[in-house]
């Protein structure tokens, strides 16, 4: 049996570049999966759509896969560009020769709504590979529109898939639909719908955010109080995630931010990507700094906590 991803919260990291050559920054992306692990991810998603996978060479993609899996002890799912089975099988193949058992997944777009196509799809890539499988749903990247039944179909048929990451909206409908696929259910978007995914029955989230620690935070309150301590948690980042989510800059966005953070030393994507917007500088850094005083004081109130809690012990 295909072991299943854990609950929590799987980062889904960015590719830093830096120079006039927009080479692979390997010290930047170290820092941040580093990063992802002390703040509690229990896993790392990468050669993602926001990893710009699919500007990266080969040789790039394996010394993404190959630096985050040096600095941190986390298992890690990796993305699949292709939409076809053989080229699919072939990115497989190689991110397995540079991961061996530090791979927990690959993560595979749906190429198709008819259930018997994609299952055929994702049974060639098993048989090939022996990968177990996170079924993406994400038709903003695929151009496929798939019904939740087709997809809760789908897993019925395909043991070795380890996990879905519904990312076609209505995102907590489509999570509600699936809770019973006997599969983890992650939600993604870059936590736009996270309160209403955990809700809905989600195991967690599979995303990136500029404040990782936000998001496992409200995942762990989801888990011991349930939606109203999620809420309490996430709502005051919710303007960062608005602002951070705008469509066509999200990702310069999002790396600008990580930038100003201090986790990447530049901020640049690869074209066709759209770079940063200058004239939102002033924004991004009042949102920015919003949320991270939030985030003091959410370490603030977790300390203290716990502090009681040894106290009355």
């Amino acid at each position: 049996m295909t072991q299943h991803l854990d609950r929590g919260v799987w980062g889904v990291v960015p590719t830093p570049f830096a120079g006039s050559a927009l080479d692979v920054d390997a010290d930047s992306l170290a820092q941040l999966a580093e990063h992802y692990e002390a703040v509690g991810a229990v896993g790392l998603t990468l050669l993602g759509v926001f990893g710009e996978a699919a500007s990266l060479g080969i040789a790039e993609k394996a010394l993404v896969l190959e630096t985050a899996a040096e600095v941190t002890s986390l298992p890690i799912v990796a993305g699949v560009t292709a939409l076809g089975t053989r080229p699919a099988i072939d990115e497989v193949l190689a991110a397995q020769a540079v991961l061996g058992g530090r791979l927990a997944a690959v993560m595979v777009q749906a190429n198709s709504a008819s259930p018997g196509v994609l299952a055929a799809h994702l049974e060639g890539i098993h048989r090939a590979t022996g990968a177990a499988i996170v079924l993406q749903d994400y038709p903003a990247a695929s151009g496929v529109s798939v019904p939740a039944a087709a997809i809760a179909d789908v897993v019925r048929r395909c043991p070795f898939i380890a996990a879905v990451k519904a990312e076609a909206p209505p995102t907590a409908l489509n999570i509600a639909r699936l809770s019973g696929a006997a599969v983890p259910v992650f939600g993604g978007l870059g936590g736009q719908g996270l309160l209403d995914e955990l809700a809905a029955g989600a195991a967690g989230a599979m995303t990136g955010f500029s404040v990782p620690e936000a998001l496992v935070a409200t995942v762990r309150a989801a888990e011991r109080g349930g939606p109203e301590a999620a809420r309490a948690v996430f709502a005051p980042f919710l303007p960062l995630v608005n602002f951070e989510q705008q469509p066509r800059i999200a990702l310069a966005l999002r790396k600008e931010l990580f930038r100003r953070r201090g986790l990447i030393a530049d901020a640049s994507v690869r074209p066709p990507a759209a770079t940063f917007p200058e004239e939102l500088a002033g924004i991004l850094q009042g949102e920015l700094a919003a949320a991270l005083g939030e985030l003091g004081r959410l370490a603030a109130t977790v300390s203290t906590a716990s502090t009681a809690s040894m106290e009355g012990r």
